[in-house]
């Protein structure tokens, strides 16, 4: 290939809040000689938009969703007749999402050739994924895949989606295991463990942290988006507790739901008043970086009570800023904090326990300032932004090469 790769980049309603890794690992690709094609399926709800760089993001990206099924036409002649024969016996979900996505993959098959693309990867393994894999079914160009989280949360038919990829990466070992498990027979040949990074240069401290004084307040702050699973509700009830103790405790809450505003954010918001912490507590909503990066310089202690994480971004960024930094030891979060060296680790769905550790944390400032600085050298020597990047380029280079 004389010409730069040119990578279709695919991610399901982007820009959304939680993108910042997705724009970073763009940044990193183009550092390296790729020109990157955004795509995506439709844009989020507007109260997700949030990063400085979003509106010039949105005006770059192909929307490939069409307003009607009967666009994607041209795309049934084109779709492999044993591939309708593959539907016999799955779920009936499958074969709707197939349907579904039938115009927009026909548009990505023509959006890649008017555009040049050599390769398209897609960050999900939901719809985004299924669109792909029918597209190259269709004559369009090859892909490959990154799971973020459980497959179960990514929607039917996940050995079609696998089965034709050219590669994937996976961001821990333990979904490594269950892929493993669940697709043995569909994984392509190249299958490696790629975490998710953070952008160390940017998030990092401008002064020392410091703990908070005898008997003054204890700032808290927490990133997530505004579900249940991230335990945000949990947190809220550590507070309570905490305050019910005498403890002058705060709490900001950066993240929205994923209606933009209009779902899980009011439940949290009345358990707010229930426990009384109407002023103790602020959720942000979706803020940029730029925030979330004064916040995390001013607060005391970081603090995710996910039920389930598949990793943790928002707990990377706060350990790159060297604030002690408290998890749970749920899904993939083992795989970056190591109880007692780069942070501590609770049990999910327990807030007594987590309590605790916010107690452990302010009681003790030179483990805090231990964990802290364990914390960002670790994430810098493991989870530092570009090295995604890295590996897309070199993957896509061996499967030309095959």
């Amino acid at each position: 290939m004389n010409r730069p790769l040119r990578l279709g980049y695919l991610i399901p309603q982007f820009p959304g809040q939680t993108h910042i890794f997705f724009w970073r690992e763009l940044q990193a690709l183009q550092e390296k000689g790729v020109e990157p094609v955004l795509l995506s399926t439709r844009p989020p709800p507007q109260g997700l938009v949030s990063h400085e760089w979003s509106t010039d993001a949105a005006a770059s990206t192909t929307y490939l969703a069409q307003p009607s099924p009967m666009s994607g036409l041209s795309g049934i002649a084109r779709f492999p007749a044993q591939d309708y024969a593959a539907l016999k016996g799955q779920p009936f979900s499958f074969a709707r999402d197939m349907m579904l996505s039938m115009p927009a993959a026909d548009r990505l098959v023509k959006t890649a050739k008017e555009r040049g693309i050599d390769h398209v990867h897609v960050h999900s393994c939901g719809r985004a994924a299924l669109i792909a894999a029918m597209a190259y079914r269709m004559g369009g160009p090859r892909y490959s895949l990154t799971l973020h989280g459980p497959l179960e949360d990514y929607g039917p038919g996940q050995h079609y989606k696998w089965r034709y990829a050219q590669f994937a990466t996976i961001i821990t070992r333990k979904l490594l295991d269950e892929v493993g498990s669940a697709l043995a027979d569909s994984l392509p040949s190249r299958v490696e463990v790629q975490a998710m990074g953070v952008d160390t240069n940017r998030l990092k401290r401008i002064d020392p942290w410091v703990p908070p004084a005898p008997d003054s307040q204890i700032r808290i702050t927490s990133c997530g988006r505004l579900n249940r699973i991230k335990g945000h509700q949990d947190l809220l009830e550590a507070v309570a507790l905490l305050r019910g103790q005498g403890h002058d405790v705060d709490l900001t809450i950066a993240g929205e739901d994923d209606d933009g505003g209009s779902g899980f954010r009011s439940v949290l918001q009345a358990r707010i008043t229930e426990l009384g912490l109407d002023r103790a507590v602020t959720l942000l909503g979706a803020v940029s970086e730029a925030e979330v990066h004064r916040q995390l310089l001013s607060t005391h202690i970081f603090a995710l009570a996910s039920w389930h994480e598949p990793l943790g971004v928002a707990l990377m960024e706060a350990m790159s800023c060297e604030v002690p930094t408290i998890g749970t030891a749920a899904g993939g979060v083992a795989e970056l904090i190591t109880h007692g060296e780069h942070g501590l680790l609770v049990p999910p769905r327990n807030p007594e326990a987590l309590a605790d550790a916010i107690l452990r944390l302010v009681n003790d400032p030179d483990l805090a300032r231990r964990l802290a600085s364990a914390g960002r050298e670790r994430v810098v020597s493991k989870f530092g932004a570009a090295a995604g990047a890295e590996t897309l380029v070199r993957l896509i280079g061996e499967s030309v090469s095959a």
